[in-house]
């Protein structure tokens, strides 16, 4: 896809939700993968001709992967700086807790917990209200069968939400663009290799090959869920029927 292609899908999740108002001073979050590279180039983009005005911070949370070199760092901040946004690196242990010293088998949720807790500290120090994150629709798709299969929860992550304690706002304005674009259009950017082991060895992982299988069956299977999942007119589930049940006894009582 090109750059006015992206952008198209990009400004649509962000008009439709109303991700960013004037005067925001918008955080990102930085991994240094294809989507965080991505979401900061469409944003630097939108914003040369978004009619709110805002700013942008680039922030990288610094796992303390030895693997990860120090030119592939230095690369992505030079990525950052090309494109006119500012960029700042947090220096953590956060690796060597969850691999030496606690040894966790299933590390992502925790980790995620305390990256973005230091991403929300630094975005606060900033000065930032909101923070923008790289989640796109497939990552959607993934989180919601994850809660329905591991939790039995119909749950997934929203388009924003407001973090009270911290006083920031989550956006997610890469809600309409599908990985597979993504990816392509990340080729020529300095994409930082994924030092973490447990890469590829993952609930979300697994999660992610069993909707490609179910795409096989049925091609059209991940539009349809996501449009199942983002749109509340279509929803038919067991919540309405105890409202109903109530309503109805109450009165077959007030007759008798």
């Amino acid at each position: 896809m090109t750059t006015q292609e992206m952008l198209s899908a990009f400004r649509k999740a962000i008009t439709e939700y109303r991700l960013i108002a004037d005067g925001d001073r918008i955080a990102v979050g930085i991994s240094g993968g294809k989507d965080s590279l991505v979401l900061v180039t469409l944003l630097a983009a939108y914003q040369k001709f978004s009619p709110e005005k805002f700013s942008l911070n680039a922030i990288n949370i610094d796992l303390g992967f030895a693997e990860t070199s120090e030119k592939e760092k230095q690369a992505i901040a030079d990525y950052c700086q090309s494109i006119g946004v500012p960029y700042e690196s947090v220096k953590t242990d956060i690796g060597e807790i969850l691999f030496d010293i606690r040894k966790e088998k299933n590390p992502c949720s925790l980790c995620s917990k305390m990256r973005r807790g230091a991403l929300n500290d630094k975005a606060r120090e900033l000065g930032c209200n909101k923070l923008a994150l790289g989640h796109h629709k497939d990552d959607l798709i993934e989180t919601f069968f994850l809660s329905l299969l591991y939790e039995g929860r119909l749950s997934t992550f929203a388009p924003y939400s407001y973090l009270s304690r911290s006083d920031i706002t989550l956006i997610r304005p890469m809600l309409f663009l599908d990985e597979k674009d993504i990816a392509a259009y990340a080729r020529e950017m300095p994409v930082l290799h994924n030092a973490c082991p447990a890469d590829h060895f993952t609930q979300r992982e697994s999660m992610k090959q069993y909707i490609k299988g179910l795409q096989k069956e049925i091609p059209f299977a991940k539009e349809r869920i996501f449009s199942a999942i983002t749109s509340p007119e279509r929803y038919n589930l067991f919540d309405q029927y105890p409202r109903y049940t109530r309503e109805k006894t109450k009165k077959d009582e007030t007759k008798a």
